[in-house]
């Protein structure tokens, strides 16, 4: 039977296995899919079990989407152009890193019939899945990104990937069309002390946060007259996209997956 897992740390919050686990069984495959912890030194090791073919393949979230790069064989271009994995499969003796975040982001909005060409869009955060909603947001020809973060120097860092990026000093605001939240303030009911009662209504309001479903974010969004939109559907589509990238086939999203992971 094979084994999958997807690594992070924190983990608990993950609702992958119960996602990934539910499309195996209807798809007849033999196979398991469970969650774990790691610290940073254990990365290489897991890794090399991968190889081993010990574990089948893993998903990557929070903090280890450019930890694992140095220990893979090749990235897909997106991978490559993100420097940001969040997918590990074994091809032909090969590790090979993906990013299925960029389409789970880019399926996320289709889905809400906002169009963002030619919008601004303010994000906070610069961690691993930042560089795959930049790219995304590129390929919908947005007129401006700007990024804010705790600390200054990973965003600038982004410049390095990415051209005409704008670097805020956190906890400032300005305009913007959407605004996303991809730190993790919220996971635990954080809140994050910005006021955006004089930015107007109607604009979008986007957490990659899923597990809660509304954040303290996404509450001040609502308040302020705004569409709100949290990570379900990005993580979802993310998710699809691994599953086939494994398995060679593309689960159903119905309304029976949206239901399993309301249930938790």
């Amino acid at each position: 039977m094979n084994k999958y897992l997807v690594i992070g740390n924190p983990i608990d919050h993950s609702l992958s296995p119960k996602l990934q686990n539910y499309w195996l069984k209807e798809n007849n495959i033999d196979a398991t899919y469970d969650k774990i912890k790691l610290e940073d030194y254990e990365i290489k090791s897991f890794i090399l079990d991968i190889k081993k073919q010990k574990i089948a393949g893993c998903n990557v979230t929070v903090p280890f989407k450019k930890t694992v790069i140095p220990f893979l064989d090749k990235l897909s271009p997106e991978a490559d152009q993100t420097q940001s994995v969040n997918t590990i499969t074994f091809d032909n003796g090969d590790l090979v890193g993906h990013n299925t975040d960029i389409a789970g982001f880019d399926a996320a909005i289709k889905k809400l019939n906002f169009s963002l060409k030619g919008k601004r869009v303010l994000i906070l955060g610069a961690g691993g899945v930042v560089s795959s909603i930049i790219l995304a947001l590129k390929n919908m020809l947005v007129q401006e990104i700007t990024i804010s973060n705790r600390t200054r120097e990973k965003a600038e860092n982004l410049r390095v990937l990415f051209n005409n990026l704008k670097v805020l000093e956190w906890g400032k605001l300005i305009d913007f069309d959407m605004i996303i939240n991809a730190t993790s303030l919220g996971l635990n009911n954080e809140k994050i002390n910005l006021d955006f009662s004089t930015l107007g209504k109607n604009k979008l309001f986007y957490d990659v946060i899923y597990n809660p479903q509304e954040t303290h974010f996404l509450k001040l969004g609502k308040e302020s007259g705004n569409i709100i939109e949290n990570g379900k559907n990005m993580f979802i589509y993310q998710a699809l996209e691994a599953f086939k990238l494994w398995h060679k086939i593309e689960p159903k999203v119905n309304e029976e997956t949206l239901r399993i992971l309301d249930d938790d």
